[in-house]
Formats: structure tokens, sequence, C-alpha cells
């Protein structure tokens, strides 16, 4: 079957979350003097990124609250295990508006949604909340790119689950055979993809970590991605991705 549709994760595949995290972070700690109690602030990052880890684990597994989940990262990061929801929320809200401030889209992003838009129908499936992920499509004018926006928090289940790719396929109205998914994560997002049945794209931007799953097409930019998709790039077909 001819791929029809293309779904997209939006974090560090669309969207520099990585980068844009970096940049928060940092600020945040500076405003909030903080910035020599992590080490260094790549040292701040990587605890911030494993409490994030370890956390949404815990909200995937059903165990807290998608807020829940960011005010437990806040008290872990601080030392605080007793910080109320409130004062956990506010630090959290301000480190939000400090990571939004370093919002960037990748540049390879427009020219393919540009280059696709004729050709094939596209959506969103996140590993997140509406709440977080439409406010950010619309601040970085993607929104109307896309015509459906499916989040694990309204899902209740979430990447790699074969249900969630199921979902998202049927919010599109299309078999899984006839939808590509465009992601980041070799294990989340591309195995998931290839298991439910979907074309799976791993967007692997930085090189260099590894062959990833088999019968996963691995790619380093986004820009080829139209003329891979207008080929026949079903498994076990010639993609010409390396």
């Amino acid at each position: 079957m001819p791929i029809r549709a293309v779904l997209w994760d939006i974090d560090d595949t669309l969207f520099d979350y990585t980068g844009a995290d970096s940049a928060g972070l940092a600020a945040h700690l500076r405003a909030e003097g903080l910035a020599e109690r992590y080490g260094s602030p790549p040292e701040a990052l990587a605890l911030w990124r494993r409490l994030t880890e370890l956390h949404w684990a815990r909200f995937a597994a059903g165990e807290v609250t998608f807020q829940g989940q960011r005010q437990d990262r806040v008290r872990d990061f601080l030392g605080e295990p007793a910080l109320t929801a409130a004062r956990a929320d506010a630090w959290f809200d301000s480190y939000v508006e400090h990571y939004k401030a370093a919002w960037v889209l990748f540049p390879d992003v427009l020219p393919v949604l540009d280059a696709l838009a004729g050709t094939h129908r596209h959506g969103v499936l996140t590993n997140s909340s509406a709440a977080n992920q439409d406010p950010k499509l619309r601040h970085l004018g993607l929104r109307d790119r896309f015509e459906v926006l499916v989040c694990a928090a309204e899902l209740g289940v979430s990447k790699p689950d074969a249900a969630a790719f199921l979902a998202a396929c049927e919010a599109l109205g299309l078999p899984p055979g006839q939808v590509a998914y465009v992601g980041d994560q070799p294990e989340i997002d591309a195995r998931g993809a290839r298991d439910a049945g979907l074309t799976a794209f791993w967007l692997d931007r930085d090189g260099g970590r590894g062959p990833g799953p088999a019968a996963v097409h691995r790619i380093e930019g986004l820009d080829r991605l139209p003329e891979l998709l207008a080929a026949d790039t079903r498994f076990g077909a010639r993609s010409g991705i390396r």
C-alpha cells in the first residue's frame, strides 16, 4: 500500500527540545541563584533529564498524574521532598518561561513540510499532553500543518505501545500500512511504529548511534524524506537509506 500520511514526533524531531531545555534550565537556575549548585550546566541538565525520564515513566505507567510527575521532578531536582504542590508548580512554571524563550524549529522542518504538503496528510503522535504540545505547535507556527494531534496524556497510552500508534492512525482514518512515522527515538518511536505496522523512520540527527532496530529506516535529516516516501519504502524494499 502507498504511504498516504506521515505521523510526526515533536520533541527533538521537529523542535530542538534538547537545545531549548539546556538553555532554558541554565537561564532558570541563574535566575533562581542556583547556577553553581549542580557543578556545571551540562551536569544540571543531565540530572534534570534523568529525573524527567524517571517521572515520565511513572506517569506512563499510570502511577501519577501529568502535573504530579512535574511536581515530583522539581522536588527531586531541588532535594526538597516536602515541597508543596503550589511551590513546585511555581518553580516549574518559571522554568517553562525560560524554556519557551529558547524554542526553535530545526532548519529542515519547514522545507520538508512544504515539500510534502501536496502529497501526504500529516498528524502528530506525542508522549505528552495537548495542553503542553498544542500551544507549542501554535507558537512555532506549525499547528495548522497537522490534521490531528494525538497525545499520550489524553489517550491514556503512550509510545511505544502499539495502541498509541493505532489510535493515531484511526484518527487519520487510515490503516497503519498507509502511514509513516518519523521520530528521534530508536525504540520508543521507530521500533514502536514498526511493531504497530507503520513504516518507521528513525531520525538520527547526530549520527553514530548504531544501526537501530531491524526493519526501520534510519535517516540523519529530513531533506531526503520526500524522495523516500515517493519510492517504495515498505519493509524489505530498497529504500536507499543508510
